[in-house]
């Protein structure tokens, strides 16, 4: 972004200086300035000029634009309905994580839901990250099943502007019936109606080669 502050006092300066040099002439110094600056406008430079971008921006207080930062994320593959989401880092490999954003029956997105592997010899087989409405129940937990199976609870660690996030750990059981499963259900209760559930429907097609294509989060 031009440093428009700089160039504003020096134009400013010119613009009163050149009526008083042409109403006194008998100043040695005014003299000389005016020369200076005749001389200036008939090169067409002067010092506040030597970037021309800054300048001009001075002169009309048109915005001058500033360069748009990348965005650090993109979709390297698509593996049935999970995408393998990386992130540009200087590493010789970016880290990839898969994911789905999760849609009601009406076709609007409701929750998100991305997974990582972990190193061998965890307590979990890999970790992962839901996130789902503001203005749901805190009190009443992620409920999470495969194919109508057994559910299991997992809490919910904060929420922000964006929702409410779980930060779960699966187990090689759990990654297994993922693999198998042909769809998840995530069950969560909204607040304003506590009585009440809401099924979250996440597909499991392309699972099993999303998750081998998923890096390993060392920490």
């Amino acid at each position: 972004m031009p440093k428009l502050h700089y160039t504003l006092p020096l134009l400013a300066a010119l613009a009163l200086g050149t009526p008083a040099f042409a109403q006194d002439d008998t100043t040695t110094t005014d003299d000389a300035a005016a020369a200076e600056a005749t001389e200036t406008e008939a090169t067409g430079t002067d010092a506040g000029a030597t970037d021309g971008t800054a300048t001009a921006g001075a002169d009309t207080g048109l915005d001058m634009g500033q360069t748009v930062e990348e965005d650090p994320t993109y979709v390297k593959e698509t593996y049935g309905d999970w995408e393998l989401k990386c992130f540009r880092s200087e590493a010789e490999e970016d880290p990839c994580q898969m994911f789905q954003l999760l849609r009601e029956d009406a076709g609007n997105p409701i929750a998100e839901f991305s997974i990582f592997r972990l190193p061998e010899g965890a307590q979990a087989a890999a970790g992962a990250t839901i996130v789902v409405p503001l203005g749901t129940m805190l009190s009443e937990e992620l409920k999470i099943s495969v194919d109508g199976g057994k559910a299991k609870s997992y809490s919910y660690r904060f929420c922000s502007l964006v929702g409410c996030y779980a930060q779960i750990g699966l187990t090689a059981e759990d990654v297994e019936a993922f693999k198998r499963g042909l769809g998840a259900t995530l069950q969560i209760v909204p607040a304003q109606a506590p009585d009440q559930t809401v099924n979250i429907k996440a597909s499991l097609s392309g699972f099993t080669a999303a998750f081998e294509n998923t890096s390993v989060l060392d920490n």
